[in-house]
C-alpha cells in the first residue's frame, strides 16, 4: 500500500516516521519527501492493518493526517510522461550510453510490431538503419538532417543528449544518455495542418468582430467561470475546440490541464480506456503499470470531448455515471476513483435527432446540455473574412517559408462571395494552398483560380473527405509546380530538404513529368 502523511516541517520528523514503521516490522519499498508531505510505499501494509499503523503514526509529534494513495509522486509523474509520449506521432527512443534501448513510445513500437518490453535492453542499432556515428557524438548539431530507417520507413533523426551530473560522474547504464526523435521525411515542406489562430490567449485568440460572433464570445465568457458541463454545437470548421480552449483559459482553473479527445477517431474499447484509464493486465498489450485516463490526467482542469455524437451507447452510459458523481473505475479495475473535471463537449450533429433515432441517450444529452453555445457559421459572419484571410495568408507564408504575398481587394471580394461549407477551416486550408502555389507575390483572381476558388463558384471548393486526400492533393500540386524549376528528383529533393528516394516515389505516384 502507498500512503501519504501530511506533517509539520520539523527537524527529524522523517526519521521518526521511518522508525515507527520499523517498530511495526514493516519493510519499505520507497520513500519520497516533499515539503510537508511524506510518501511511502509499504508493500506489506493492507486495509486490515492500516488502522493500527495509522494510529501509531498519528501519535508522533507533527503528523497531522494519513491516507492511502494510488501512486507515489514519482510514479504518477512517470505515468503522465508515458501518457504524453504515447500521444506523440513521431517515434521516440530513450537510450543509455551503451546504445541500449531504455524506453520507446507507441509510435516507435508499432512499425516494428513489437511491445516496448521486447525492445528494452536491445541495441538501438538493431532497429535503425543508416550511419550510426551520432550514437557516440556529444553534439547534436553535427548530425542535423541525418537520415535513418526504421522498419523500411525513412526518418530524419534528432537527438537530445542528457547531461551528466555537474559532479562529473558518469550516468549509470540504467539512466538515459540520449533521447532520439524520428521525423518522417515524407512530410513534404511543412505539412498542411489545422493551425490555431494565435492572436493571444483566451478569447483574444478568436479573431473577428461580427455581431453574431461577438454575442457568442460574450456568452462564452460568462460560462467560463461556471463549473458545469458545457455543450458546444456548430458546423464543421467553426472553431469548437478553439472556443473550448478559450473558455478554459479564462476559467478559474486555467492553470490546470486542458485535455482533448476526438470520440470519432477511436473504436469503442479505446475510447473507454483513453477516458477512464486501465489497470495492469486489463487487456492484451496493456502497459504493465496500467495507465491513467484523460479524466485522471485532467483532474482540476478541463476535459474536452469532440464529436460526442459518435460515442457508443456503452461509453455513453459510463460517461453519464461519471458526470453524475465524478466517480469511475479504470478498465479492468475494482477501485472507485474520484476526480474533479469540467466536461466540455462538442458536436456538429443534432443530438435531439440522434435521441429520436435511439443513437444517443436522452438523459446524457440533458446532463451535457446544462450550458450551451451555438457557434455561427462563416456565412453568418462574412464581415470577418477579410481579417481572417489576412491572418491565414501570413500564417501560411510562415509555415511554407516564403515572403507574405499581398492579398488584393479583387481576391478579397471573391472570398466574400463564397458560401464556405467548411467554414473557417476551409478558408484556412484553401488560402494555405493558394500561398503554396502563388508565384507572383500577390494573391489575385488568377491565384485564387489556380487554388480552385473562382468568382462564379459560390460553393467554393469542397473540403477533402479525409486527411490523406488533402495531403495527397497538396503534395501533387506542390510537386507539379516546383518540378518545372527543379527538373530532377535530386534537385527537387534538395529544394524540399527530403531524401531523393522519397521524391522519386512521389513523382511516380502522381505521374509527374517535365514539360517539353
Amino acid at each position: 500500500m502507498n500512503i501519504e502523511l501530511i506533517v509539520k516541517n520539523r527537524f527529524g520528523i522523517t526519521h521518526d516516521v521511518l522508525a515507527c514503521l520499523a517498530q511495526q516490522h514493516l519493510d519499505l519499498a520507497a520513500v519520497e519527501v516533499e515539503s510537508e508531505h511524506i510518501y511511502i510505499d509499504v508493500p506489506a501494509l493492507d486495509h486490515n492493518s492500516f488502522a493500527n499503523v495509522a494510529s501509531a503514526l498519528l501519535a508522533l509529534e507533527g503528523v497531522q493526517q494519513i491516507r492511502p494513495i494510488d501512486l507515489l509522486p514519482k510514479e504518477r509523474r512517470q505515468l503522465h510522461l508515458n501518457a504524453l509520449l504515447s500521444t506523440l506521432p513521431d517515434p521516440v527512443f530513450a537510450i543509455n550510453s551503451a546504445g541500449l534501448i531504455l524506453s520507446a513510445n507507441t509510435a516507435a513500437t508499432q512499425p516494428l510490431a513489437l511491445q516496448e518490453s521486447d525492445l528494452v535492453g536491445q541495441p538501438i542499432a538493431h532497429y535503425l538503419g543508416g550511419n550510426q556515428d551520432y550514437l557516440n557524438s556529444p553534439d547534436p548539431q553535427n548530425h542535423r538532417n541525418r537520415e535513418v530507417s526504421l522498419a523500411g520507413q525513412t526518418y530524419r533523426i534528432e537527438y537530445k543528449p542528457i547531461q551528466a551530473p555537474s559532479s562529473g560522474e558518469r550516468l549509470s547504464s540504467h539512466a538515459a544518455d540520449k533521447i532520439l526523435i524520428l521525423q518522417a521525411t515524407n512530410r513534404l515542406g511543412h505539412q498542411m495542418s489545422q493551425v490555431h489562430i494565435r492572436g493571444g490567449e483566451g478569447f483574444n485568440a478568436i479573431v473577428g468582430h461580427a455581431p453574431a460572433l461577438a454575442r457568442i464570445k460574450e456568452r462564452a465568457q460568462r460560462f467560463a467561470a461556471i463549473q458545469a458541463p458545457l455543450l458546444i454545437q456548430g458546423e464543421t470548421g467553426t472553431g469548437k475546440e478553439l472556443f473550448a480552449r478559450a473558455i478554459h483559459d479564462a476559467s478559474p482553473w486555467h492553470a490546470a490541464a486542458f485535455l482533448a479527445l476526438n470520440c470519432a477517431s477511436l473504436p469503442e474499447n479505446l475510447v473507454e480506456s483513453e477516458l477512464f484509464g486501465y489497470d495492469p493486465g486489463a487487456f492484451t498489450g496493456a502497459s504493465r503499470g496500467g495507465k491513467p485516463g484523460l479524466f485522471e490526467l485532467a483532474d482540476g482542469g478541463t476535459a474536452f470531448l469532440d464529436e460526442i455524437g459518435e460515442m457508443s451507447p456503452y461509453v455513453q452510459a459510463k460517461l453519464l455515471r461519471f458526470i453524475q458523481d465524478g466517480t469511475y473505475r479504470r478498465v479492468g479495475g475494482k477501485e472507485e476513483r474520484k476526480v474533479n473535471v469540467r466536461i466540455v463537449c462538442a458536436t456538429h450533429q443534432d443530438l435531439e435527432a440522434l435521441v429520436k433515432q435511439s443513437r444517443f441517450r436522452e438523459d446524457l444529452m440533458y446532463r451535457l446540455n446544462v450550458l450551451n453555445l451555438q457557434l455561427p457559421s462563416l456565412r453568418e459572419r462574412k464581415e470577418d473574412i477579410a481579417q481572417l484571410a489576412q491572418l491565414f495568408v501570413q500564417q501560411a507564408a510562415t509555415q511554407i517559408g516564403c515572403d507574405v504575398p499581398v492579398l488584393e481587394n479583387e481576391a478579397l471580394s471573391i472570398l466574400q462571395t463564397q458560401n464556405w461549407p467548411g467554414n473557417v477551416r476551409q478558408l484556412e486550408n484553401l488560402l494555405f494552398r493558394t500561398v503554396a502555389l502563388c508565384q507572383e507575390g500577390t494573391i489575385d483572381k488568377n491565384a485564387l483560380n489556380n487554388a480552385g476558388i473562382t468568382a462564379n463558384n459560390p460553393q467554393a471548393q469542397a473540403e477533402p473527405e479525409t486527411w490523406k486526400t488533402a495531403q495527397a492533393q497538396f503534395e501533387k500540386e506542390l510537386l507539379q509546380r516546383l518540378y518545372q524549376h527543379h527538373p530532377s528528383s535530386r534537385k527537387l529533393a534538395k529544394r524540399l530538404g527530403v531524401s531523393h528516394t522519397t521524391i522519386a516515389d512521389k513523382l511516380r505516384m502522381y505521374n509527374i513529368r517535365t514539360k517539353t
